[in-house]
């Protein structure tokens, strides 16, 4: 019995042996999903809410969300490229990442990842807390072009979403870009904690980090960056408040370069099944966020023309040198 059992254990280690053969790169492996900023922001967000939709897809496959904060993401994107070939690793990126890789002059790319999807869209809310002497948005404007300097704006890395939003509305007020007070942080967060603790004048922020706090009355809405108001939320649109803009961040994932057409396809096909999952479908409702999905060329594509515009914006915006 005892040679029997020995046997058996021996073909159960050749047998997980072979699964593991191939390079232990294969995207049926345990999937890692790196969050490049500190919790509580955007990506974090996204990350975790995939996390689940990716389990109740595929319940057998182990899943993980770490986070890798600092300079707008690019830490996290230089750490992926050190990750050529892994077809069990996606990151979490967005138009945030695309402006600060100009803002911080990243030696990384993103021309060295792999596109596999761009899951959403969403727009900015901009708010301040609760006991703010701006009541509206043209309360802040005139405080703004009376002294720049003394109204400070919150919000994530240096050259992404937030920041570019406080760079358009700058310039539509008749503001110098330039002259911004923006504060920058690696996770929404830490500037979550500053409005509430009325440490700053202004918060920018996607419309889901800051909606459930302007609910409960702990901050206020000034204004959203779409065209047109968003349902389920007490807060006029930035056009409507005089200045004009509008824009929509938006969030994705890439994975490291350097993957066989296998595994590409692989990860491709497991980002699908997490999309059509119903976590995620109730999470996207939940979440005012706008479905945007697109995987493929189609994506890569996309992605190569943000590029070039938010190149253009930021520099437009006097944002880098």
């Amino acid at each position: 019995m005892r040679v029997l059992a020995a046997l058996a254990a021996l073909s159960l280690g050749a047998l997980t042996a072979c699964g593991q053969s191939g390079g232990g790169t294969s995207a049926a492996g345990p999937l890692r999903i790196m969050a490049p900023a500190a919790p509580g922001g955007g990506w974090d967000q996204t990350s975790r809410t995939a996390e689940q939709a990716f389990k109740a897809a595929d319940p057998k496959r182990k899943v993980e969300v770490f986070n890798v904060p600092g300079a707008g993401g690019t830490i996290g994107l230089a750490q992926l490229a050190g990750e050529k070939g892994n077809g069990n690793l996606l990151m979490t990126m967005g138009l945030v990442m695309v402006g600060a890789i100009e803002q911080n002059k990243s030696k990384v790319t993103l021309a060295e990842t792999t596109p596999i999807a761009k899951l959403t869209e969403e727009y900015e809310l901009v708010v301040v807390p609760a006991q703010s002497p701006y009541k509206s948005l043209a309360d802040l404007v005139a405080a703004w072009k009376a002294d720049p300097a003394k109204v400070s704006i919150s919000g994530g890395s240096a050259g992404g979403t937030d920041h570019i939003v406080a760079g358009l509305m700058a310039k539509a007020a008749g503001v110098d870009p330039k002259r911004v007070n923006y504060i920058a942080h690696s996770g929404g967060g830490e500037a979550l904690n500053e409005l509430l603790g009325n440490k700053v004048s202004v918060g920018i922020s996607g419309v889901a980090e800051f909606a459930e706090h302007v609910k409960s009355g702990k901050l206020r809405a000034l204004g959203v960056t779409s065209a047109e108001r968003v349902p389920g939320l007490d807060a006029p649109t930035l056009k409507e408040g005089g200045l004009d803009v509008e824009l929509a961040n938006w969030r994705g994932f890439v994975a490291p370069a350097g993957l066989s057409e296998a595994d590409k396809k692989a990860l491709t096909d497991a980002v699908t099944k997490m999309h059509d999952s119903q976590p995620w479908k109730d999470a996207v409702t939940k979440n005012g966020w706008i479905d945007s999905f697109q995987t493929g060329q189609q994506f890569a594509d996309f992605l190569g023309a943000e590029q070039t515009r938010v190149k253009g914006i930021i520099a437009e915006m006097g944002l880098v040198s």
